[in-house]
């Protein structure tokens, strides 16, 4: 039996879907190893959000050719699926490219060699599948893959496609398979989750009032754009004893100019009433964030705007990034590039903020009780890890074997947070 080895780069459902990859192989009689040298196959999932993500897979094939040269090399997903605008790649190192759509049939394609990717804009219906993990505490659910917005910047509609939905009746079976295997918490994840049920001319709320009639105890978002936040939501989300007041805003600027530059459909002020709103009608919400800084045209006022908007905003988290020019995206041909070193300054700048404010954050939740998930026992430490509702992380120490998948009321001031 053929063994194989699998890495999977990027976001979460790149991460969920390298789960499936691994499970389907396993099904057919593969066998999954932990070391390169001993595989007859790489799988390398790939990730096509930043240049670096292109150049770290570049490296990551020829190296595996290196360390063991009759390796059989599998290049998946989103860098695979725009594989023309990658001509510094060496395909010599590759034996077979699956797309997006392709790799999760991974087990129709295994077997051969060559080129397999598909128009990924003719994909007009959701293709998943769904995998439920007994190590996981909590499980993903993908209800949503692809993009119908056009940022600036961004590769991924390229590489997703535009945006599909899984059906209501599909996502609740998932959701009850999840209950009877006593899991306590799901995450709705996609590439824009906010854009789900369009092609119905339903809404997120749509699926949300559907997921509550179920026995899940906890649910968590994916990320979302801020304009996509209104007020029935919120209103809705703030009344629900399931929903984790957990918030990931895909904001990237916060600036006036840059988001007009980058062709973000939302202000400064939106973002800023939006957030004031979760602050408002949450308890302690937990409200993390990403920003792109150095993005074409950002000059120093622009970068000084995005940062005191977002000291204004009292976020938690914040989770910057450099701009990373994506060529065929209209960003890559805009002038006034920003210089490596300023972006550099820039992120770290952000990330000491992002530290103030979670330490801030942690601060206002010390003496709070909170219900937590008590998730795996760490073999190293003796300790459980457990998360609250509005992700903070804790550790717990008990004697109790069985406590895993359990929810418990604590004070948070007998535990160090993070």
């Amino acid at each position: 039996m053929k063994k194989f080895y699998l890495k999977s780069l990027g976001c979460k459902q790149n991460q969920l879907e390298g789960q499936i990859i691994e499970n389907e192989l396993i099904k057919i009689g593969y066998i999954k190893t932990d070391k390169l040298e001993d595989s007859d196959i790489y799988l390398l999932n790939s990730c096509s959000v930043t240049s670096h993500s292109d150049s770290q897979v570049n490296y990551l094939l020829h190296h595996a050719k290196k360390i063991n040269p009759n390796i059989k090399t599998v290049l998946l997903g989103c860098v695979a699926q725009t594989y023309k605008q990658h001509e510094t790649f060496n395909y010599s190192d590759i034996d077979l490219i699956l797309g997006n759509s392709e790799k999760i049939f991974i087990e129709e394609y295994i077997d051969k060699k060559g080129f397999f990717v598909g128009d990924i804009f003719s994909k007009d219906e959701f293709e998943g599948k769904f995998l439920l993990n007994p190590n996981t505490t909590r499980v993903s659910i993908k209800i949503q893959d692809g993009c119908n917005n056009r940022c600036a910047y961004c590769i991924i509609p390229y590489a997703r496609g535009n945006s599909r939905s899984n059906t209501i009746e599909n996502i609740i079976k998932q959701i009850n398979i999840v209950i009877e295997k006593n899991i306590k918490e799901i995450v709705l994840t996609g590439i824009h989750i906010g854009q789900w049920g369009l092609e119905w001319n339903l809404s997120l709320l749509d699926l949300l009032k559907e997921i509550e009639k179920t026995k899940i105890p906890r649910y968590r978002l994916g990320s979302l754009y801020v304009n996509e936040l209104d007020d029935e939501i919120i209103d809705f989300l703030s009344k629900s004893k399931k929903f984790c007041p957990h918030f990931h805003l895909s904001l990237q600027s916060m600036c006036d100019k840059t988001l007009s530059n980058m062709n973000r459909k939302y202000s400064t002020n939106d973002a800023l009433k939006t957030i004031e709103k979760l602050h408002k009608n949450f308890n302690l919400p937990y409200l993390g964030c990403d920003i792109i800084v150095g993005f074409p045209n950002e000059n120093e006022e622009d970068f000084i705007e995005t940062y005191n908007n977002l000291k204004k905003a009292k976020l938690s988290s914040i989770h910057c990034f450099p701009y990373s020019k994506r060529e065929k995206t209209p960003a890559y041909y805009m002038e006034n590039q920003v210089q490596n070193s300023i972006k550099t300054q820039r992120v770290e700048k952000i990330m000491e903020l992002s530290k103030e404010l979670h330490k801030e954050f942690l601060e206002k939740n010390k003496n709070t009780t909170q219900e937590i998930l008590i998730e795996k026992k760490s073999k190293k430490t003796g300790l459980y890890g457990a998360t609250t509702r509005n992700y903070i992380k804790i550790n717990l120490q008990s004697d109790d074997e069985n406590l895993r998948h359990t929810l418990k009321e604590v004070n948070l001031s007998e535990f160090e947070l993070y």
